[in-house]
């Protein structure tokens, strides 16, 4: 016969002890990611809003500003005042487009006198599409409402888009092409 088995010994309790969680742990962690992240935008924001950045956008906003104006003025005339809206437009370019409209000056006089027309340009929308600072180089797009009213005759309003050019110069930026955006037919 056999020994009678020994009982068995109880097992000794192996699941691991449950943890107590700190119940201040999550808002500590919570509040040091909030305090990362303020550190991190305040130190992002100062960056951005210093040097550079503020400088390319000051000059874009003052490009625009300009452009606008010399396209403005390019598309008002005054037929009875043909001198002084020439005067504008030369004061306003350089380039090219300055002595085209210095060769062209006597013909375009005569013409314009001939037509009898005023105009008046207002731009309503305008973008720099590219600026090179170093190169001092612009291009603007503008949508312009042209007012028509010829001597005599009710005004009629047209509506215009141009691409401008812009060159820096001695003076400040001043236009030095000027073209329609040609409409795509639909």
């Amino acid at each position: 016969m056999s020994a009678p088995a020994e009982p068995a010994a109880p097992e000794a309790d192996t699941a691991e002890p449950v943890a107590r969680r700190n119940p201040l742990r999550l808002p500590v962690i919570a509040a040091a990611t909030a305090v990362l992240l303020a550190v991190g935008s305040g130190w992002w924001w100062l960056a951005s809003a210093s040097g550079d950045n503020v400088r390319y956008a000051e000059l874009r906003e003052q490009v625009r500003a300009v452009g606008e104006r010399a396209v403005a003025e390019f598309n008002s005339l005054d037929y009875r005042r043909v001198d002084e809206g020439m005067r504008r437009w030369l004061d306003t370019s350089t380039g090219a487009l300055h002595e085209e409209l210095r060769s062209t000056g006597a013909a375009s006089k005569k013409q314009i006198e001939e037509t009898r027309t005023v105009t008046t340009g207002r731009v309503t929308d305008a973008a720099v599409t590219e600026l090179d600072d170093r190169a001092g180089k612009a291009k603007l797009l503008a949508a312009v409402e042209i007012e028509v009213a010829p001597d005599g005759a009710a005004a009629t309003t047209k509506r215009n888009r141009f691409q401008a050019e812009l060159t820096r110069t001695e003076t400040g930026w001043k236009l030095s092409a000027l073209g329609p955006v040609p409409v795509a037919a639909s």
